[in-house]
């Protein structure tokens, strides 16, 4: 195979790290421990399918060395272990493939999520509210949590806006490529004829930063409290717990009033800022990449239209990969499954071309 010396350099290593894991010193030492068993973590599942690989194989081996068995029974038993067999060793080694790939360093990082409403008034809003449905039952279906910091309601009942962390297991891998334009097309509640309209909505995924990538300076920041308020402006409390903050050195302005502490508010706000400034930045090191590089991983350009939602035929499309799905009323109750495997599918298919072109 292509792969095997630098997969049993894998294991080796996977080895190493199971040793240390059992060594008094290293359990003692937090730190260590904790860097250790993350290490052994991302190449379980690569060691695993290696395993499987070289278990396989050496079946097939074995097999191959029985056709020329004189015994006819034998033989066929022979046979029919390697029609069995060959398929099975093929999988294993395209998905060691996908497995080798160099992982995306954010993959791992919780998210800032951020739907607003685009072009259709007030269907948008109420569109940006069945998305952000849709994108909370996945989170459940995925034991993430969500934490709204910001909202801001239509007079329908739809949102114009929402923000929203989610915390969990490698959000950001799974929800990467759902920034950009979502377009959804049907009959508004108030048509009276009848006539299918088109609306839009942004979504933007920010991977979350952490203080050690992007540090807030005091200097750099303004803070400023006020009463937090609900639908129609109303007073929600009578303290000064919501909290704005803005980033004097960029413009940029974040607002927080989902909880009733202030200090709490602070905080989530300044996780929004944070994330915002780092995606800024990594914009630019993206702008340094070449066009060919961008469109390999996939730009995630807020301004792309990526996918429509066609409610009278019950259809999704997503305009990115030619997928074409008719259960879109399972896709809107959080069913993403299938349409994230697909694309994650789609640009590990990209990366490895990318890497048999290079090589």
């Amino acid at each position: 195979m292509q792969f095997k010396k630098r997969l049993d350099q894998t294991e080796v290593r996977f080895e190493e790290l199971s040793q240390q894991l059992a060594d008094p010193e290293i359990i003692s030492d937090g730190d260590r421990y904790r860097k250790a068993a993350k290490q052994r973590s991302d190449l379980e599942e690569v060691v695993t399918r290696y395993r499987e690989w070289k278990r396989v194989d050496n079946d097939l081996e074995q097999a191959l060395s029985m056709v020329a068995d004189s015994d006819p029974e034998l033989k066929q038993m022979a046979a029919d272990e390697i029609s069995r067999l060959e398929p099975v060793k093929q999988r294993i080694e395209e998905e060691l493939k996908v497995l080798l790939l160099p992982k995306d360093p954010l993959d791992e990082k919780n998210v800032v999520l951020e739907i607003r409403a685009g072009t259709g008034g007030d269907e948008a809003t109420l569109f940006a509210a069945e998305i952000f449905r849709m994108y909370s039952r996945y989170a459940e279906t995925q034991r993430w949590r969500i934490d709204v910091t910001s909202v801001s309601e239509s007079s329908v009942g739809g949102l114009k806006e929402v923000i929203a962390l989610i915390n969990g297991d490698k959000v950001f891998s799974k929800m990467k490529y759902e920034s950009g334009v979502h377009r959804v097309q049907r009959v508004p509640e108030t048509e009276q004829q009848g006539r299918v309209h088109t609306s839009a909505i942004t979504v933007a995924v920010l991977p979350e930063a952490d203080e050690v990538e992007v540090k807030l300076e005091p200097k750099d920041i303004r803070i400023d409290t006020f009463c937090s308020s609900g639908p129609g402006g109303q007073s929600v409390n009578t303290t000064y717990s919501a909290v704005r903050i803005t980033h004097l050195p960029t413009g940029l302005v974040v607002s927080c009033q989902d909880e009733k502490s202030q200090i709490k508010n602070r905080a989530k706000a300044e996780r929004v800022l944070r994330s915002r400034l780092y995606e800024m930045e990594l914009e630019k090191q993206q702008a340094a990449l070449g066009a060919e590089r961008r469109s390999m991983v996939g730009s995630g350009d807020r301004s792309e239209k990526i996918r429509t939602y066609n409610f009278p035929q019950n259809r999704l499309t997503d305009h990115r990969i030619g997928l074409t799905l008719h259960q879109l009323d399972q896709v809107m109750d959080g069913r993403l499954d299938q349409i994230i495997e697909a694309l994650t599918q789609h640009y590990q298919t990209e990366k490895m071309k990318a890497q048999g072109e290079a090589a």
